[in-house]
């Protein structure tokens, strides 16, 4: 008897489980987070499933980066535009008559988001009207190369608004709202130098291989977004349980999050504004001149800042053009190629030069008093030991060394070790070290 009551009570707990949630009631429609910012989540693998999602602009002022740092962007400034374009020209806004077609259902939950973001959302989303037509002239090659349908191309505006910078409070980033490991996973440098999330063209890149693989996977390109904002484990959990594959019908379970529900219609809405924007009473933005740029290749460790002092080129221009340099210094331990603005080649080659003569007279005099300019780190070294090693202070090893704190060394990195100066590498390249 107690057994045949058991089994009662588990086989109605099951049942509840898969009655329709109460998530989208027909008066209250699907849910936003109820501050004035609108928020996603986005790529999460599956370790990721309860970081909280991306924070945009809300107000028109500021890009909240999250609880314990804040990227401050004029809504105003496009640094995209300035520091990629440069490969990529504008294209038309309509998709090509020959792209793979991503299919609209035009539903309650989707005409809740049309009208959501025609409404209390129009400011934002006008926003990210504004900056489209470059980045959709960038991004609809790359998905079309890869068979993608243009119009997944509105993903990124959910997930970031079309903004490059765009960081969550759980460490997304970039246009696409990487997580770290994924990007990794994807073939991105996400290192303490280099963070290619920033990079929207290489980002790019890697989010059309990671929809083209889960759609793959699920045979929808609803149910492939599904699992890019919630992660293949809930999504092939909610298909067991249901042994539905459509995600309409999931989203009708309490098998995904809200915000998982919410993250494909809003897309959907996304598409159906953006395929006559002026019927919504949107205006696209136009054209952004695109400066011309070019490439130099600077030594390892190149501190933007000491560039920005010896010839003139602004920081916030380097860093503009090169966001991917997280820490301001070009990586150790290889050459690295920087976007500078056309015409100032020629002048950062002509700062760097003069360095090497330096470098070897100086060089030789610190090899004659037995002086080391570098030390190599090796297992169980610490910035103090290395420090009292070559009697210098620990603040001085770090401030040489851009350091964050004194746990942030690896075996195999190599320190400077004595105050700052100009420095030649083997290759004969003079540079700021």
């Amino acid at each position: 008897m107690a057994i045949r009551l058991g089994l009662t009570a588990f086989a109605a707990c099951f049942l509840w489980i898969l009655q329709p949630s109460a998530a989208w009631p027909e008066d209250a429609g699907p849910h936003l987070s109820s501050s004035d910012s609108l928020e996603f989540s986005a790529v999460m693998p599956v370790d990721d499933f309860r970081r909280p999602g991306p924070t945009v602009e809300a107000t028109g002022d500021t890009l909240d980066a999250g609880d314990n740092s804040s990227i401050w962007v004029p809504l105003d400034f496009d640094p995209w535009a300035y520091a990629f374009a440069e490969s990529s020209r504008l294209q038309t806004v309509g998709p090509p008559m020959d792209a793979p077609t991503y299919d609209v259902v035009m539903n309650y939950e989707v005409q809740f988001f049309v009208d959501r973001f025609t409404t209390s959302r129009r400011d934002v989303v006008g926003l990210w009207l504004q900056r489209s037509p470059q980045y959709l002239g960038m991004i609809r090659p790359v998905f079309r190369s890869k068979g993608l349908p243009d119009e997944l191309a509105y993903t990124a505006m959910i997930e970031s608004g079309f903004n490059p910078l765009a960081v969550s409070r759980a460490g997304a980033k970039g246009l696409w709202q990487f997580m770290a490991g994924t990007a990794r996973l994807y073939g991105l440098r996400v290192d303490r130098w280099v963070d290619e999330r920033l990079d929207p063209e290489k980002s790019t890149a890697a989010a059309a291989t990671y929809l083209r693989d889960l759609r793959a996977r699920y045979g929808s390109w609803h149910l492939a977004q599904a699992a890019y904002n919630a992660g293949s484990v809930t999504v092939d959990r909610a298909v067991r349980a249901t042994g539905s594959a459509d995600f309409w019908a999931l989203a009708r379970t309490r098998f995904l999050k809200r915000e998982t529900k919410d993250f494909v219609p809003a897309i959907q809405a996304a598409v159906v504004i953006g395929r006559d924007p002026g019927q919504y009473g949107f205006e696209l933005g136009g054209a952004v001149p695109i400066p011309e740029l070019e490439r130099v290749a600077v030594p390892p460790g190149t501190e933007l800042r000491r560039l920005s002092a010896s010839t003139g080129i602004s920081v916030q221009t380097l860093r503009s053009l090169n966001p991917v340099l997280i820490r301001g210094v070009t990586p150790p331990g290889t050459t690295w190629e920087l976007r500078v603005p056309a015409g100032t080649r020629q002048g950062i080659l002509a700062a760097l030069a003069p360095r090497k003569k330096l470098a070897s007279v100086n060089s030789v005099g610190r090899r004659a008093a037995g002086e080391v300019d570098h030390h190599t780190v090796r297992p169980r070294d610490t910035v103090s030991s290395i420090a009292k090693l070559h009697g210098v202070s620990i603040s001085n090893v770090v401030r040489w060394n851009n350091l964050e704190d004194r746990d942030s060394i690896r075996p195999g990195d190599r320190l400077r070790v004595t105050a700052q100066s100009p420095s030649v590498e083997p290759g004969g390249q003079g540079g700021f070290r």
